[in-house]
């Protein structure tokens, strides 16, 4: 079996979130982004050689896509269908699969169904310390999108400095002081919205995203209950186009073939607020080696 030096999975994620003052380019008028998302990880172990991932996550995003238009709503659930799986001491994978429903749920159709999944080779290099090397892929509104991911999980020998990496999509890096933890995140990943309205020809919203922020953590119940609040900055763009106005590949921050003809301004990126809740099950010693969950 392999140890891990991550032994806790989070189980359960809630969050809320103000965006302020995202400015529509080349005019007068702003919007303010609200956003809400929850999210759920039920890992089954299955022997000592493969984890059943299982979950779902809803998120929702209120703003207005044009100056001085009504706010539209844009959502998202996902399914969560992967296996984790070791096969040495050293080397474990985890693949999942994440079909997902986005848009503004006005008449949802086949349209509004996506396709994405990712998969990671992890590699225990020390007690305390994995590297990761894997990809992620999903079909949008736009086209084709994929990423690859590069990183590590590291905890220090006194498990108060922690490195949570999976680069270009994610970074963590946070330092426990007892009953609160101070900390650092990113969170950048491009998806999209089917929308529909009455009089107007079918359209999606291609939103790029990249948040950066400083948080400050509560710890309750022996870690298994953190209470976060952050303060960053969000790079988020909700770029509107007709249905069939598309590109042919996106790779992280990069466009190929993209000869799109956007329908309204470009949106800047604000500061913003948000707080969130996490459930952490913290895992006993024999389950704590099965593969790493994340």
């Amino acid at each position: 079996m392999l140890t891990s030096a991550q032994d806790y999975v989070d189980i359960f994620r809630i969050g809320y979130s103000e965006t302020f003052n995202n400015n529509f380019k080349k005019t007068n008028s702003s919007t303010r982004v609200k956003s809400f998302e929850v999210g759920l990880t039920f890992p089954v172990v299955l022997n000592d050689i493969h984890a059943l991932i299982t979950g779902a996550d809803f998120s929702t995003n209120k703003l207005q896509l044009f100056p001085q238009a009504e706010r539209t709503n844009l959502y998202s659930t996902n399914i969560k269908l992967g296996l984790a799986s070791t096969y040495s001491e050293k080397w474990s994978s985890t693949i999942v699969l994440l079909p997902k429903i986005a848009s503004d749920y006005n008449g949802i159709s086949g349209d509004d169904f996506y396709m994405g999944g990712f998969a990671v080779l992890k590699l225990q290099k020390k007690k305390n310390l994995i590297y990761r090397f894997g990809a992620y892929g999903s079909q949008e509104a736009f086209g084709l999108f994929t990423t690859p991911i590069i990183g590590w999980y590291y905890l220090s020998p006194n498990k108060k400095f922690e490195m949570d990496m999976s680069l270009p999509i994610s970074a963590d890096v946070s330092y426990a002081l007892g009953k609160t933890t101070i900390g650092m995140d990113y969170f950048g990943i491009g998806r999209s919205f089917n929308i529909k309205e009455e009089n107007e020809s079918d359209r999606y919203v291609d939103l790029s995203s990249l948040d950066f922020a400083a948080y400050w953590q509560f710890n309750f119940l022996d870690k298994s209950v953190l209470l976060r609040t952050k303060l960053g900055y969000s790079t988020n763009d909700y770029e509107v186009y007709t249905q069939d106005d598309t590109i042919d590949l996106g790779v992280s921050a990069f466009s190929f073939g993209d000869n799109r003809n956007q329908l309204n301004p470009s949106i800047s990126g604000g500061f913003y607020a948000k707080i969130e809740a996490i459930y952490r099950f913290n895992l006993p010693a024999e389950v704590s080696r099965t593969p790493e969950i994340k």
